[in-house]
């Protein structure tokens, strides 16, 4: 019962009185309002106030009609008398007749919606406005009838139920509900039934609960059923509503079912050359069951085959895995019979005895025939040899045989990949192997050969087999000094000083390790300069005999070094080791031995080295910045057409010693070409060219080659500024406290520009410059 219907039952009760009294409901306010007409002395009996009859409406009535009235016992019918309404829906729904007092409805109303409504009634005197009677409320019930169908809630029914289980098992119960009001006749009373799913299934037809109706059902049989089930209100009646719903039930799976085999015997072929892990076949025994009630292990009988095959349970398929434990040979078992037993892990003993749970079966594996290569008795082979064995010297043999029951003939063969060098040849018919070239264990210590064995057969199956051999040290080589040394004696040594250690090496490889002796040549004589003391661990010293050596007297001696092994013939060599005197620095280093250079020497080679890239780099850069500037040069006289000017031939007297005749030389004249070199520049290049001279030095070579080649420019080049005047290049020195006497470092002095002086009693030869050989020209 929802809140709605329980409110109404309780407005119903408080009205219960004046339904069964009659038609009057005296309110309390209509109570003290009569009150106060006894207490103004009245001793008649008071008349109940407010007159109506019990309002019900039925809900879906479409008609606008009456529905009841309203009265005031003072109301005489001369329309003295105001009634009004106040409340839910009134002037709305619900409407009355001022004068009469009559309600009328007005919409349709639902009960689902609203199951009553609860209004206010005044009646008022229209001449004098006062209330006639006290406001009062009053309730309008709206009517149920059947006008809604049953409807199934939490919808979809899904239930499962183990199978096997007795008769009346509940599966689940289904629910339905009806908007109509349960507390007026049976329009919300509802019944259950099943159309389908019977004799399965049954329903109680008040709770709407699903039991079983029939034992044992077998999900092997039928897994899962649909039960069809209907709901109707009215109690059923005729003219009442219904709906329906499905019911899914599922049987659960239990333990009902052992394995069983479909066949008494399975029949597998495998090849005797198959390897251990092949799959020889898959068996399986059938079980109704699904799950974990369906899973099952297999095993094989404990016979004397067992042990060549093992079985294993395929975890997805539940089918028995039979699987070739051991090698297999034809020659040898031919056929295998093994009992198979497969048996569930799972057992309930509720539905089956024990014995029930398992099965067996037989299995027979054939092994068919393979024609097999060759089977060497040992693999690999493992053999030593001397060094020092003879060609045709016999090291070993190798056997193999076929296996298969024709036994073909074998022959043999060493692998060419395996031999480059053919140091070893085989016997092709019984597997002998000999030495076919001279061993040297310091060339190769070892060899590993592959030795082919092919049957003699239409197939010519082969196989393969390692053989490696060890080559065995003899005492075949001498020792020697372990390396070139230079030994060196200073001047100042003393006697018993030790001038070297010395230690020697053999290609050969003891068993028991090298053990070398040092000695000197046996000589009647004993060297007067040096002795050799042998360590005993493979070393020795040479040590001065004397003192005071001297470069003067001797630059180098000569030692003999006798060095012997302890092999078995014991072999021996002599080297003979040059002793060099030197000056050895405090240190007792000897320079000129280029073991070791000091510190200081390296250093001063370093910045010797150092000045000379410097100074090739100066000059470099000078003598590109020369051959540039003739190249813009020479570029710019050729895009010039070039004038010829005649210069009149000037002589220039010049005043001669006494001793010598006055004499005129004749000046080039070279033509001036439109576009003037600037002094400036040319002052710029000289005096930069005179500034790397003085880093250089005038001794320097490349200093006095570069004075000789701008020289040879100088007198051959007629185009170069300035003109008319004599070009001097000399070497100014860099120490002189009176500065410069070059005229390159004056700003005012212009070769070119220059006025007319006399020269005075200055003479200068010319005929270094001018080439001529006796003749003098002074100015």
């Amino acid at each position: 019962m929802d809140n709605c219907s329980a409110l109404h039952v309780l407005l119903m009760i408080s009205i219960m009185p004046g339904w069964l009294g009659g038609d009057i409901i005296i309110s309390k306010k209509q109570h003290e309002f009569r009150s106060s007409k006894i207490s103004r002395g009245s001793n008649l009996r008071v008349r109940r106030g407010w007159i109506w009859s019990q309002i019900f409406v039925e809900e879906e009535d479409p008609t606008p009609r009456k529905i009841g009235q309203l009265k005031s016992d003072d109301d005489t019918g001369d329309f003295t008398i105001k009634y009004i309404l106040s409340g839910e829906g009134a002037g709305e729904i619900f409407k009355i007749d001022e004068y009469t007092g009559d309600i009328y409805l007005s919409q349709r109303l639902d009960r689902e919606l609203k199951p009553f409504y609860i209004l206010q009634a005044q009646a008022i005197n229209r001449s004098s406005k006062q209330p006639v009677e006290p406001e009062s409320e009053f309730i309008i019930n709206v009517q149920d009838i059947n006008d809604n169908s049953p409807e199934f809630i939490n919808e979809p029914y899904v239930s499962s139920i183990p199978e096997m289980c007795p008769t009346g098992t509940t599966v689940i119960q289904v629910t339905a509900t009806d908007a109509d009001d349960p507390m007026f006749g049976n329009n919300a009373k509802l019944i259950y039934s099943i159309l389908e799913g019977e004799p399965y299934f049954s329903v109680e037809p008040k709770t709407g609960i699903i039991v079983t109706s029939w034992p044992n059902m077998d999900r092997e049989a039928r897994e899962t059923y649909l039960v069809v089930v209907q709901v109707k209100d009215m109690l059923g009646l005729t003219g009442g509503y219904s709906a329906t719903t499905t019911v899914t039930i599922s049987l659960m799976d239990v333990n009902d079912n052992g394995p069983t085999f479909q066949h008494n015997l399975y029949t597998f072929a495998i090849s005797e050359s198959a390897p251990v892990g092949t799959t020889v076949g898959r068996i399986m025994a059938d079980d109704g069951d699904v799950g974990l009630n369906a899973k099952m292990n297999y095993s094989l009988e404990d016979l004397e085959e067992s042990s060549t095959f093992t079985i294993q349970t395929d975890p997805d398929t539940q089918e028995g895995i039979v699987i070739l434990a051991q090698p297999l040979d034809y020659e040898s078992k031919r056929r295998f019979v093994i009992a198979v037993e497969a048996i569930n892990e799972n057992i309930d003993t509720r539905f089956l005895s024990a014995y029930e749970f398992h099965d067996r079966t037989t299995l027979k594996i054939t092994v068919t025939n393979v024609d097999e290569p060759p089977i060497f008795y040992e693999a690999p082979y493992n053999w030593k040899v001397l060094e020092s064995a003879q060609i045709g010297t016999q090291v070993g043999t190798v056997y193999a045989k076929d296996t298969d029951t024709t036994n073909n003939p074998i022959r043999y063969s060493i692998s060419k990949s395996s031999d480059t060098r053919q140091m070893f040849r085989i016997d092709l018919s019984n597997g002998t192997v000999y030495v076919a070239n001279l061993l040297d264990r310091e060339t190769a210590a070892w060899y590993n050969l592959t030795i082919d064995a092919r049957e003699i057969s239409d197939e010519q199956l082969s196989s393969s087999v390692f053989l490696h051999i060890t080559v065995l040290d003899i005492n075949d080589n001498v020792p020697t000094l372990s390396q070139d040394y230079q030994p060196y004696v200073c001047e100042d040594t003393q006697a018993g000083e030790l001038i070297e250690l010395i230690s020697a090496t053999d290609a050969d490889d003891p068993v028991d390790g090298h053990h070398f002796y040092f000695s000197m040549i046996p000589d009647k004589h004993i060297n007067p300069n040096f002795t050799i003391r042998d360590n005993q661990d493979n070393t020795a010293s040479i040590l001065a005999r004397r003192s005071t050596f001297t470069q003067h007297d001797r630059t180098h001696y000569h030692l003999p070094v006798v060095i012997k092994d302890s092999g078995s013939p014991i072999l021996s060599s002599t080297t003979t080791l040059t002793i060099r005197v030197c000056a050895c620095q405090p240190t007792g280093h000897c320079l000129s031995s280029g073991v070791e250079v000091s510190l200081d020497v390296s250093m001063q080679i370093l910045l010797g080295l150092s000045v000379c890239l410097i100074t090739l780099a100066v000059l470099s850069t000078l003598m590109l910045a020369v051959r540039k500037y003739k190249i813009l040069r020479q570029e710019k006289m050729t895009t010039q057409e070039l004038e010829t000017v005649e210069f009149s031939e000037k002589i220039l007297s010049f005043a001669v010693p006494e001793t010598e005749s006055s004499q005129t030389v004749p000046l080039r004249h070279p033509r001036w070409r439109e576009r003037k070199l600037c002094r400036e520049e040319v002052t710029t290049s000289i005096r930069m060219s005179l500034r790397h001279s003085h880093l250089i030095g005038p001794e320097d070579t490349v200093f006095q080659q570069f004075m000789m080649d701008r020289l040879a420019e100088a007198d051959e080049d007629q185009y170069v500024p300035p003109f008319d005047c004599l070009h001097t290049y000399s070497f100014e020195g860099t120490g002189s406290v009176t500065g410069s006497l070059s005229s390159l470092e004056s700003s005012t002095f212009d070769p070119c520009m220059s006025q007319t002086r006399d020269a005075g009693q200055h003479l200068l030869r010319l005929s270094p410059w001018l080439g001529a050989a006796a003749d003098e020209t002074s100015f």
